[in-house]
C-alpha cells in the first residue's frame, strides 16, 4: 500500500468520527500552546531581566560592606562602616581597570512641594554617578564639583517624583522642594526609565551630592555602596579582582580573614537571574509538558477504542490480502495525523496567546523558534509512541477471530 492511499484512508476514518476526532485533538493542541506559551513567557522574563540590569550598567561594580556581628548578633550590612571615601579615591587611583567610582548614600522619607507630598528615595553619589548607573538629564544640568564640595542643597529629579508634585507639564526647574524637611533646589530632571523588571518604578527618586546627604539627610561620614564601572565589560572580573585586593590591604585583611566587604559586578548579578529565570521556564514548560502526555494518552485510549469497533473490517482486509504491516501502518497513520495536526492548531494558539499576554498583561514574552520545532516534534513523537501499540494490537489479529467479531 503506497503512501496516498494510506493517508486517503486514514483521513476518511478520522472523518467519520469528527468529534471524537477534534476531542482527542484537543489535547495535544492544549499541550503544545501551553508549553508554547509557558516557554515564552519564561524567555521573556529572561530577556527583560538580562536588559534591566544591563541598562544600569553591564560594566558596573557594586561594593558593599558585609554584615556585622556584634556580641553574637548579626547586626546587617547596614551598621557596617567599613567603606570610606578614602577608599573611593584609591580605586579611581590604583586599579587601572576601573574607568570611574563614586559613592552611593541613600534614605527613604517624603518629599514636599507647596502641599502635595510624595514617598520617595534620596540617593547621593559624585560626579560619576550618572555615568556609572547609565543616567542622563533631559532638562536642567547635572551638579558640578564646587557644589559637591560645599554640600549644596541641589537635586536631580526623576519623572515620578516631577509628577507627584508639579504635574505631568510644569517646568520644576529652580523650584525648591523639601526631603525630611531638608530644602533642595531641583537643578535638572532625570531621564525616564520606567518600571523594572519587577515591578519598582526606576524614576521615583531623588539624586543629589553625597556630601549633602551624608551631612545634612543622613548625619554619617562613611559610605553605604561604592559604585565603580571597568573599562568595559570584558574588564569586570579583572576590575572586579582589583578593587577586592585593593580593599583587602586598606583595611588589613590578612591570610584566611573574611572580607569586611562584598565585591559584585553585573556579571554575576546577570547570570544569577538568568539561572533562576532557567530553573522557573524548565519548571513551567514541564508542567505544560504533564498536558502533551495526557493528550498522548486519549490518542492511545481513542485509538484502543478504533480497533475495537473495527475488528471486523481489519478481519476483512486481512482476509482480501491485507498484510499485519499494512493495518499497522493504517493506525499509526491516523494517530500521527491526529497529533500533528494537533500539533499545528497548538503552535498557533501557543504563539496567539503569548502575544496577547504580553499586549494585555504587559509582560514580556519571547516565542523562540526552538521551541516551536521542539514542542511539534514531541507531539509528532507522542503520536507514534501512543498509537504505536493500539496499531500493533490490531495487526495481530487474527483474520478468522476478526470475522466472528460481534
Amino acid at each position: 500500500m503506497n503512501f496516498i492511499n494510506l493517508l486517503k484512508i486514514a483521513i476518511n476514518a478520522l472523518k467519520r468520527n469528527k468529534m471524537r476526532t477534534l476531542l482527542t485533538m484537543l489535547g495535544i493542541v492544549i499541550g503544545v500552546a501551553s508549553v508554547i506559551a509557558m516557554l515564552a513567557i519564561g524567555q521573556g522574563s529572561k530577556k527583560s531581566i538580562q536588559e534591566q540590569v544591563s541598562s544600569m550598567g553591564s560594566n558596573m561594580i557594586i561594593v558593599f560592606p558585609s554584615s556585622q556581628m556584634r556580641g553574637g548578633v548579626q547586626m546587617g550590612s547596614a551598621s557596617s562602616k567599613s567603606l570610606t571615601i578614602d577608599d573611593i579615591e584609591a580605586i579611581s587611583k590604583n586599579c587601572p581597570s576601573v574607568k570611574m567610582a563614586s559613592p552611593e548614600v541613600r534614605g527613604s522619607g517624603q518629599v514636599i512641594y507647596s502641599g502635595k507630598n510624595s514617598p520617595t528615595t534620596l540617593y547621593g553619589g559624585n560626579e560619576n554617578y550618572l555615568g556609572i548607573k547609565k543616567l542622563s538629564v533631559t532638562s536642567g544640568r547635572e551638579f558640578t564639583i564646587k557644589e559637591i564640595q560645599s554640600s549644596a542643597k541641589v537635586c536631580l529629579a526623576g519623572t515620578t517624583v516631577i509628577e507627584n508634585l508639579f504635574g505631568s507639564s510644569a517646568d520644576p526647574i529652580g523650584q525648591y522642594i523639601r526631603f525630611n524637611s531638608i530644602p533642595f533646589k531641583v537643578i535638572g530632571v532625570l531621564s525616564e526609565k520606567g518600571q523594572n523588571t519587577f515591578g519598582q518604578d526606576q524614576d521615583d527618586l531623588i539624586i543629589a551630592p553625597y556630601t549633602t546627604v551624608q551631612k545634612r539627610v543622613l548625619a554619617i561620614t562613611h559610605v553605604q555602596t561604592i559604585l565603580a564601572s571597568a573599562l568595559n565589560e570584558a574588564s569586570s572580573p579583572k576590575a572586579v579582582a582589583e578593587v577586592e585586593e585593593l580593599l583587602r590591604a586598606r583595611h588589613k585583611i590578612r591570610g584566611d580573614q573574611e572580607n569586611d566587604f562584598e565585591v559584585r559586578s553585573q556579571e554575576e548579578l546577570v547570570q544569577t537571574f538568568s539561572s533562576i529565570s532557567n530553573i522557573l521556564t524548565i519548571l513551567l514548560g514541564a508542567i505544560a509538558g504533564i498536558s502533551l502526555l495526557v493528550g498522548g494518552i486519549g490518542i492511545m485510549n481513542i485509538m484502543y477504542v478504533s480497533v475495537t469497533e473495527r475488528t471486523r473490517e481489519i478481519g476483512l482486509r486481512m482476509a482480501i490480502g491485507g498484510r499485519g504491516k499494512d493495518i499497522l501502518l493504517q493506525f499509526l497513520t491516523e494517530s500521527i495525523l491526529i497529533s500533528v495536526f494537533g500539533g499545528l492548531i497548538g503552535i498557533l494558539l501557543g504563539v496567539g496567546a503569548s502575544q496577547l499576554v504580553g499586549k494585555i498583561m504587559n509582560w514580556p514574552t519571547v516565542v523562540l523558534p526552538q521551541a516551536v520545532v521542539a514542542a511539534f516534534a514531541v507531539c509528532t513523537a507522542i503520536g507514534i509512541f501512543f498509537g504505536w501499540y493500539p496499531a500493533r494490537k490490531a495487526a495481530n489479529l487474527d483474520p478468522i477471530d476478526a470475522l466472528r467479531y460481534e
